[in-house]
């Protein structure tokens, strides 16, 4: 049996011994053996000492704010830490004492929500209850149920150890259950009645057999009509993510990305979408029959590495839209936060600025990469469920409705001057914009979570009015009858694990990984053959307000991620330029795995991408450390003892992957047959329809096969080759392609130059598959003479 864990209450507001005493009396009980926990606690005295040991305790559950406390710390040391009350409001200073509890309590919800509150007060106990309710799990006046504290402690902290999906499989695995359904594997019997397979329990064990079961033979609920363990699962994991609804996803979070698109989009609407978006959103599209209008990230060509789509662009989309009188049917926008490499988004801006335009514009933001950030305040409000919860408060408040209309400077003219608005700070209209907000997260991906356990989380103010349904028949479509009950399982455990430790462990992923970055930086012999990419690499400065070019300043203690700017750069994703070995990304990539056992996934043809996550350990980080320092010794030896022939192609080689990197394509246009045939060509518009050109691609008849030389021979003789495939390396699983998009030079170029061994949709004996040329014809005369288009009946 596992031990009891230690339950860290915080006492905040205690001042001689003896009271202090009497705490201990209340919380730390004899043990029996039926207590789940044993209360350890920790005193401080002041909102000071309280907001300090908040950061730097991670082991703390619950605190308990008591009267009398102080502002102000008398610890000299902490007076002069950027731990203290720097960047607290200025007001803090003239709240009265006897409201410095409920404000202190506020502080901490804001900045670890996980934590349970307790407050105990001598002032008005109903009055404070009504305006602080929200905060604290309970409120005692004075001393009088102090009995009390105990028992709310521990039932606080039940409720979030409780895993009621694992739980439940675990409770059915240890029934003796005769098996007469459809799962022989289910209580391993076919297993240990067989003679060849053996091995297979050795491996795995027993529990994972005994766990096999069917929503359909009872004991366990339904994923897809949860009234029981489910149901609260998901109500749990919305509680610890922040939102307001949550899906579990028991086959990745493609599947997720195409729920929550088939679910928000229907046929004919314009979705916006991030160029370098996953395929799995394009896959969702296509079945939603919506159409798409791609978003250009700004390119780091140097690093062959996409950014995120910048505000602007964005906003000259909308605009484009609201001139040629379509912005109703731009319903969707899509985009990728955080990136492969840890570029991240300014969610609320984003938000804020396109409600502006569009007030009822809907928001899927996929954060497969992101499902740790909102266990921690320095990632939570770049988080998409945080954002939404800001975004919604604020447009409710009177205080925000005011500013709204005393700097509302926008008449009908500056509305007509384009730049003017990109160039403005815009907000939303609150009495027309409503908070609309979906997030995918890959769960397994940076939690604990077996592979493909994902999560859907939405804060969505017209959900039940207008998308329950549609979502409700997109996940039963998607998600399969048979979910693996181990995947839910490992979702709920995974959910306990954010909210009882997630704030320590991402505290201390995001500790080792800057200590990776610095470490990298400093041996010469390193720093020769690798360099580490930095914000000032990977986030160009137009898009960064602040002068912050690292991740953290240790005199300051603030970190990029605490700007305003457009983009900030998540520490734990360190990508190094490995051009200086002369070996290529892929190379590299293989060589790590092979001679020294390091795995990892993305390159590009020279960088290399390594991702710190809460299983990392400093024992790894040393290995790592290692084995770049004993390639950059091999790299410095072979190069000195090169003949002067070696040397000359070695050298090429260097130049060819520092300063040779093919441009980034952007995305270069559907072909007119499946563009728009309205008005909204001519104006800046460029959606285009993705499912007609998938469903044509599915006829042999209608493709054909060009080798790369002959599809440059064909551009060059003036055909217009037009893709019938969704092309995508993989990883990260970005299309370079989409079924209907105009093949471009650059396109090519950028595809002969991929060193990737796995292009999804190219096959390289054979070429690209492009549609006819007659194809193309017959496709453009028929919707030319469509009644819609205004041609023949």
């Amino acid at each position: 049996m596992a031990a009891r864990p230690d339950v860290v209450v915080l006492i905040v507001g205690t001042h001689s011994a003896a009271e202090q005493k009497a705490v201990r009396r209340h919380l730390q009980r004899k043990p029996s053996v039926d207590d789940d926990f044993v209360i350890r606690t920790v005193f401080v005295r002041s909102v000071e000492d309280a907001l300090h040991e908040t950061r730097v305790n991670t082991e703390i559950q619950a605190v308990v704010i008591r009267n009398g406390l102080p502002l102000r710390s008398q610890d000299r040391h902490l007076a002069t830490s950027h731990w203290g009350l720097e960047g607290l409001d200025a007001d803090i200073e003239a709240v009265p004492e006897s409201d410095l509890g409920p404000r202190l309590g506020r502080l901490i919800a804001e900045f670890r929500p996980e934590l349970d509150l307790y407050l105990f007060t001598d002032g008005n106990v109903e009055e404070i209850a009504a305006r602080t309710g929200e905060t604290f799990n309970r409120i005692f006046f004075r001393e009088e149920d102090c009995d009390e504290l105990y028992p709310s402690i521990i039932r606080g902290v039940a409720l979030r150890y409780h895993t009621p999906i694992f739980d439940a499989v675990r409770n059915h695995s240890e029934r003796l259950v005769s098996n007469f359904h459809a799962l022989p594997v289910s209580r391993g019997k076919s297993i240990t009645n067989a003679k060849w397979i053996g091995d297979f329990v050795e491996f795995y064990g027993m529990n994972l057999f005994n766990a096999e079961t069917s929503a359909t033979s009872g004991g366990l609920d339904s994923l897809l009509e949860p009234d029981g363990p489910f149901r609260l699962g998901q109500e749990y994991a919305a509680r610890a993510f922040g939102g307001k609804r949550s899906f579990f996803v028991t086959n990745g979070t493609s599947t997720a990305n195409k729920t929550v698109v088939q679910a928000l989009a229907r046929p004919g609407d314009v979705v916006l979408v991030d160029h370098n978006c996953h395929k799995s959103h394009l896959y969702g599209l296509a079945l939603a029959g919506a159409r798409v209008s791609f978003l250009d990230p700004y390119p780091l060509n140097e690093y062959s590495i996409y950014g995120g789509v910048p505000v602007r662009e964005l906003k000259r989309t909308l605009l484009a839209y609201k001139h040629a009188g379509t912005l109703d049917r731009v319903r969707l926008l899509l985009l990728t936060n955080s990136t492969f490499d840890g570029i991240v988004y300014n969610v609320e801006r984003v938000m804020m600025e396109c409600l502006a335009i569009a007030p009822h514009l809907i928001f899927l933001w996929d954060e497969a990469w992101f499902a740790f950030a909102y266990s921690h305040p320095t990632y939570r409000k770049h988080t998409a469920m945080r954002s939404a919860a800001k975004l919604s408060a604020m447009l409710e408040d009177s205080d925000y409705a005011a500013r709204y209309n005393s700097l509302r400077v926008f008449n009908t003219e500056a509305w007509e001057d384009d730049e003017r608005l990109l160039n403005t700070r815009l907000l939303a209209d609150p009495s027309k914009a409503r908070v609309r907000v979906y997030a995918t997260q890959s769960t397994h991906k940076t939690l604990t979570a077996l592979r493909q356990g994902s999560m859907i989380h939405i804060w969505d103010q017209e959900f039940k009015e207008k998308t329950e349904e549609a979502v409700d028949e997109a996940y039963k479509m998607h998600t399969s009858t048979s979910s693996s009950y181990q995947i839910l399982a490992s979702l709920d455990v995974g959910r306990r694990q954010v909210e009882m430790e997630g704030y320590g462990l991402v505290k201390r992923t995001r500790e080792l990984a800057i200590r990776l970055r610095k470490e990298l930086s400093r041996p010469p012999l390193l720093k020769k053959y690798f360099r580490v990419l930095g914000v000032d690499d990977l986030v160009p400065r137009e898009y960064r307000e602040s002068t912050a070019e690292s991740y953290f300043d240790e005199k300051t203690g603030s970190s990029n991620f605490e700007t305003a700017d457009e983009f900030v750069l998540d520490p734990t994703r360190v990508t190094i330029d490995i051009s200086a070995t002369g070996l290529s990304g892929d190379t590299f990539k293989h060589k790590l795995m092979n001679e020294y056992e390091i795995q990892i996934n993305k390159t590009t043809r020279n960088t290399v991408l390594f991702i710190v996550n809460i299983g990392s350990t400093r024992s790894e980080i040393a290995h790592l450390i290692g084995v770049l320092e004993k390639i950059a010794r091999e790299t410095d030896e072979k190069v000195r003892d090169f003949s002067t022939r070696e040397r000359s192609i070695h050298d090429q080689q260097v130049i060819s992957l520092t300063h040779e990197q093919p441009s980034l394509p952007n995305f270069s246009a559907f072909h007119p047959a499946f563009r728009a045939m309205d008005s909204a060509i001519n104006l800046g518009t460029r959606d285009g329809d993705i499912r007609t050109a998938l469903s044509l691609s599915q006829d042999p008849a209608d493709c054909e096969y060009l080798p790369l030389t002959e599809a440059e021979g064909a551009i060059a003789g003036g055909r217009e080759l037009v893709s019938a495939s969704l092309v995508t390396p993989y990883p990260p699983g970005s299309a370079i392609l989409v079924w209907g998009q105009i093949i471009s030079p650059a396109i090519l170029q950028y595809l002969r130059a991929l060193d990737v061994p796995e292009i999804h949709g190219f096959r390289r004996k054979r070429g690209l598959r492009v549609f006819r040329e007659e194809t193309l014809t017959r496709i453009a005369n028929a919707q030319k003479s469509s009644p819609e288009h205004g041609g023949a009946s």
